[in-house]
Parts: structure tokens; sequence; C-alpha cells
């Protein structure tokens, strides 16, 4: 009787994407054996990678090794990918809001300083202590990729923890190659690459044609910064954080749906291609992009990258040469212990401090484990090694310091994890409302301080969370002020296409004092709930439209009830209509005299005497 989808669009997204990252790092630590035998077992690893490759057109030329090509040319598209992500998270992402940032983002900086001092301390007598850079990297894929192969109890929300101190860790990371990690500059090169960029910024208020024009211009801005001395993949940032992102509007989606209507109506070639032009562009670029690069880059570009970096010769000189190395040590330190050392204390600080809170279900045990993972720092991390060390065998050294760090970093977030899930286990998914009935936040009826508590999560287009509401009716009458009922949101739009979005009015209703009101409206037209019929509904009940509109799409509703459905996925609540009895999930059947059983079961001691 209830659906078995997952709860969210954008769960199954980020599902979806966690898949491709989890392929993309199994790929990537394929490349990255196939490079360390390639590098052993064979003498043509080094001649192969340093073969040259040019492009002249007349007396201009421009010359790189293999090696130099992957790593200037190739992983400019690695960067670009970056730089999207970041841009999308500025904008309109995690990073927009405040409370939910400032953990992971304040964890990120402490991961990003505590390391590269670890690093000084520990290489201070290397000659190279310039390559602090090194250890302060996350690799995303891996790292995604590591949480996937271990498979903690309920990782979404340790997920999205990490992901948004990657964001942050990546901008860090990126700062200190462009600050840190420059050439000499030549200025004339330089001026041409910033006055494409400008271009590039002036290319969004084209109607079309956009798309080649932003990759004509990136091309020129790639050899500018070549050519400047500038390290050439720091081109691929530059011109992803000009690249707009934008929520889709309200107008380019009924458009799509209008352009769709003409098209069922009256098919035809150019009504196609109007709607699928249309509903291309309701989307903007940076996420089409993002979904464009992302196979490529999990699947090509990084593994790539692996084969020509990870090469290291692990003989027996090599290895001897590496543990007595300070610079290798320095590495080891810095990824291994600093990350877990600064993402951790940084947590317990900025949660102690009441600045921020960690997400329901999140302990700081559980960070920790997740901390032990952000020391894997391979892509970066290698990267940085070929800018700042010179020296050969001093490479080697710091490639076996990564390859090692990012190792242990693996073994001991796994042992964390695993520690925690087998001593310390959350309580069983489901079994127990993971959030309790909160007055000053929760929508409900009844009295707040009623010794029963009903709790429903639902959706307005399930159908049997419809024919329950008489049954809701039946039983608060029968406890009449000893019971609450508490809703809270969990649109499967796998079934229910419109559910988050009725949900999205009803919190907009609620806003204006009339919540209930607007929800037994939606209940009467479960089968009329796109965003005009809302619209409509909101209208008839006299409610301020405009400002109904706006706060229907604003990031305030929208994460209340993502905040829903990510205690639901937590508890493993798939289905709807699913209540928790004052805290307990209720098993059977949720017509009003099962309910009625259910709550009656929980009452203290001596049973309560019947409802007048």
């Amino acid at each position: 009787m209830t659906d078995q989808s997952r709860p969210a669009g954008r769960l199954r997204g980020a599902l979806a994407g966690a898949e491709t990252e989890q392929v993309g790092a199994l790929l990537l630590l394929g490349a990255t054996l196939a490079a360390i035998l390639w590098a052993n077992l064979g003498s043509g690893y080094d001649a192969f990678w340093a073969t040259e490759a040019r492009i002249d057109i007349g007396d201009w030329s421009i010359g790189l090794d293999l090696h130099g090509l992957v790593n200037d040319a190739v992983m400019a598209f690695f960067f670009f990918a970056v730089g999207l992500e970041v841009k999308r998270e500025l904008t309109i992402g995690e990073l927009t809001d405040r409370s939910r940032a400032v953990v992971p983002a304040a964890a990120a900086v402490a991961g990003l300083v505590i390391p590269a001092l670890i690093f000084l301390v520990v290489a201070r007598d290397s000659g190279q202590a310039h390559a602090w850079g090194i250890v302060i990297s996350t690799d995303t894929a891996f790292l995604v990729g590591a949480l996937a192969v271990i498979g903690p109890a309920h990782p979404s929300r340790l997920r999205i923890f990490l992901l948004t101190l990657a964001v942050v860790d990546d901008i860090g990371a990126l700062s200190a190659i462009a600050l840190f990690y420059t050439d000499d500059l030549n200025l004339r090169p330089l001026a041409v690459a910033l006055l494409a960029l400008a271009l590039i910024a002036l290319v969004r208020r084209l109607r079309s044609g956009r798309g080649p024009l932003y990759a004509m211009l990136a091309v020129v801005v790639w050899f500018g910064l070549h050519e400047a001395g500038v390290h050439a993949t720091l081109a691929g940032v530059a011109v992803a954080l000009l690249i707009p992102v934008a929520e889709p509007r309200r107008h380019d989606v009924e458009r799509v749906v209008e352009l769709t209507r003409a098209f069922r109506q009256s098919p035809n070639p150019q009504y196609a291609a109007a709607a699928g032009r249309q509903l291309r562009d309701s989307i903007s670029i940076n996420e089409r992009l993002q979904r464009s690069f992302a196979p490529y880059i999990a699947f090509v570009v990084l593994p790539v990258f692996a084969l020509a970096n990870a090469g290291v010769t692990l003989d027996a000189e090599t290895l001897e040469r590496a543990a007595g190395s300070s610079l290798t040590w320095g590495i080891v330190a810095g990824l291994a212990g600093g990350k877990l050392l600064g993402v951790t204390l940084a947590t317990v600080a900025v949660q102690r401090s009441g600045i921020g809170v960690l997400a329901p279900g999140l302990t700081i045990g559980r960070v920790a484990g997740g901390a032990a993972l952000t020391g894997i720092g391979f892509t970066i991390s290698l990267l940085i090694v070929g800018i700042a060390i010179d020296d050969p065998a001093a490479r080697d050294e710091a490639r076996v310091g990564v390859l090692a760090a990012s190792l242990l970093s693996f073994l001991i977030g796994w042992a964390a994890l695993g520690a925690l899930d087998r001593r310390r286990p959350l309580t069983p998914p489901g079994q127990t409302l993971l959030r309790p009935f909160d007055p000053t936040r929760d929508h409900y009826k009844g009295a707040a301080d009623a010794p029963l508590v009903l709790v429903e999560y639902g959706d307005f287009e399930c159908p049997f969370c419809s024919r329950v509401t008489g049954s809701i009716d039946e039983v608060r009458a029968h406890f009449g002020d000893d019971l609450v009922w508490v809703w809270r949101h969990l649109p499967l739009e796998g079934v229910h296409p419109h559910a988050e979005l009725a949900a999205k009015a009803a919190e907009a209703a609620d806003l204006q004092g009339r919540l209930f009101d607007y929800v037994s409206v939606l209940w009467a037209h479960q089968d009329q709930l796109e965003r005009l019929d809302l619209l409509r509904y909101a209208d008839e009940l006299g409610l301020d439209l405009q400002r109904f509109e706006e706060e229907m799409d604003s990031e305030h509703i929208e994460r209340r009830i993502q905040d829903d459905l990510d205690d639901a996925d937590i508890m493993d609540v798939s289905g709807t209509p699913t209540f928790f009895v004052n805290g307990h999930r209720h098993e059977g059947e949720f017509d009003a005299r099962s309910l009625i059983a259910a709550l009656e079961s929980t009452w203290p001691q001596t049973p309560r005497p019947p409802a007048a």
C-alpha cells in the first residue's frame, strides 16, 4: 500500500551522481595501480610521457610533452568541473546557508591550515618546505568512492557534510595554486587572457550561440595563462566561475509546459524543436555543463591523470630513501594526521561554541571517521608535486608519501567508522523518531504539551495520505486535548511528480497563517497540482499572491522540506503515510481503530478513560 521509492528526486539524483563517482574512483584506483606497475615492470613509462607534442601556427609554436599536456591541458577540464561545482554551491547550493555551511566550512579551513603547519614542522629540513601545498587538498573522487566501499550505516548526512567540506577545500587548494605556485608573469598574454574572461562574462547576455563562444574564448584564456606563466589549469576555474547558474525560472518552466501541450495537440518538428530548446534553456548552463562533463571527468580525465602521474618507481632504493625522508613523512603526517586532526577539532569547536550545529544523525565520532578519509589527497596533491618539486628523486619521495598517506587515511577511516557501527550502532532505522516533536518548528494540531504525540510523514499527492485524513480526525476526536498530531513532508517524486511543489506551496501558505486551510484544498484536488493550480488555490483563499509565489520558491522553504526528507532517509522511511506513535514507528494498518489502539498502548500505566 505504500510507495517504496526513494524519498526525493534530489536524493535520487545525488545517489546517481554517487554511483558515477564510485565507478570513477575505481577507474582512478585502477589507473594508479597500472601506472605503478608500468613504471616498475618496464622501462618505457618516463620515455612515453616525455614524448613531445607541438602546435605550430606560422612563427608561433607551443610545445608540451605528453605529461605536461595531461597536467596543463587535460586537467583544465577537471578544474573547470570543480569550478562549476564551486560556483553552484556558492550561488544556490549548500554554501548559501550559513547555518548549514559553517561547520563543514570551518572544518575545511582547519583541514587546510593544520596539515600545512604539520608538514612545515616535519619537512623543514628537507629543502622542499615550499611544497606544503601537497598536503592541503582532499581528493573528492577517492573520498566518495572510499565512503561507498566502507559502507557505514546511514551515510547520507556524512556524505553531504564531506562534500560540502570538499567544496571549500577545493577553493583553498585552487587559491594556493594561483597564489603560491605560479611562475613569473608575462603581462601581455595575461592581458589577453583577462580580456577573454571579460568577454566570457558578457556572453551570458546573448540570446543564442553562447556555447561555441564560451568554448572559443575558454581556449584563448588557456593559451593566455599558459604563455603568461600562470598554471594553465586555472583557466578552467576562471571560466567556470563566470558561467551563470540560477534556479529554473517560473516563466521558463511554464513555457516548457505550453510548448509540450502544443506539441501533444499538434505533433510537428517545429513544436518538438521549440519544446526541446525551451526545456534545455530552462536549466542554467552551469548545471547542464556539470551533468555533461561529469562522466568524462570521472571516466577519462582523472584516470589519464593518474596514469601519467602515479608511476613512482617502488624499488628498494626509492623505498629506503623515502623511509628516511622528512619530505615523505611530512606528507604522510600532514595528510593522514593533519586532516583528521584539523577537521575533527574544528567541528568540535564550532559545535560547542554554538556557531553551528551538526545535522541530525551526525556525531563527532562519525565526523572523525569521515575526517580520516579527507586525508586521501591524490589528484591535486600529485599535481602540486609536479609543480613545486623539480628534483626527480624528491618527486618520487613525495609521490610515495601521497600514496602512503592516502592508503593510511583510508584504513584509519574504515577502522573508525566500522568500530562505531559495531560498538555504538545507530538506532535501527525507522524504529525511533530521529527528531522529536518541536512545537516551534513543526506543523501540528492539538495541545503542544499533550502526553500523546502522533507524527505523520506524508505526501500531498499520495491517495493513501488523503484517505487517512478522516482517520486522523477520528483519532483526534477520540483523544481530545491528550493528543497532538504532527505533519512532516515526504514527497515521493518518483511516483508523485507534483508532490514537492505542493509541499512548497503548503509552506508558503503557512507563512501567511493559512496552512491547514490550504492543505484541505490540496487534499480535495490531488489530481490538479500544477503550479498554476497551486497559485489559483492561494488566490481563492485570499492570500497575498506575489508574496506566496516568492516564498514558494525560496531557499528557506526548500531547505525545510529537505530537512524532513533527510530525516526520513536516515530512518529508512520510504513510504507514505508513515506514522510514529510517541516516538516509535507504527507498524500495521493506519485506520482510526488501529491508530487509537497503538496510542492507547503507550499510555503510561493506567488506561486512559474513554473520551466523552
